[in-house]
């Protein structure tokens, strides 16, 4: 009996490693360049190359392509100049996937804080381009969540980081 059940455990065991890097292996990674600058806030800069539009046009292709809606779009430096001050280009897109978002409000109200995912490009003091949004990893792990919640998360993280990375390598 103990061989039997040592036997399970350790099959038990072995399923859930593999388990766990089957699921490392579908990360989606951020590009090198990118960084956490506290209060967890994630900014990558734009490849060399590829400008704000482009940038714009991938990420909104990436979204599309994962099935992951464009709730918003606040292009702020258009209201900055409509008040009559000048301001360098910054605009706001939010992602969302309602009916993850939906479970996860229902888990706990806390998330709405969260909901939409926000995703901002913003042109830099020198000319050159920024993305930053909030950094995934930190928020899925700061909450205990079910493990069918967890994996929801994991979803809305690599949808996120997945339309990042295309926007800063200017993947149309």
């Amino acid at each position: 009996m103990k061989r039997i059940t040592l036997s399970l455990l350790f099959s038990l065991a072995i399923t859930a490693m593999l388990s766990m890097q089957a699921q490392a292996a579908d990360m989606v990674d951020l590009p090198d360049s990118c960084e956490d600058k506290g209060m967890n806030i994630i900014v990558c800069p734009l490849d060399d190359g590829v400008d704000m539009d482009d940038a714009i046009d991938s990420m909104k292709l990436r979204a599309n392509s994962l099935n992951f809606k464009l709730v918003a779009h606040m292009p702020l430096s258009e209201q900055v100049k409509a008040m009559g001050e000048d301001s360098r280009r910054m605009e706001i897109f939010q992602f969302c996937d309602a009916l993850i978002a939906k479970k996860m409000v229902e888990y706990s109200i806390v998330f709405a804080g969260f909901l939409p995912c926000r995703i901002a490009i913003i042109e830099n003091a020198d000319g050159s381009a920024s993305i930053v949004t909030l950094n995934m990893d930190a928020m899925i792990q700061s909450v205990e969540l079910t493990e069918e919640l967890e994996k929801l998360g994991l979803i809305v993280r690599n949808n996120i980081f997945s339309i990042v990375q295309a926007g800063v390598e200017g993947d149309l």
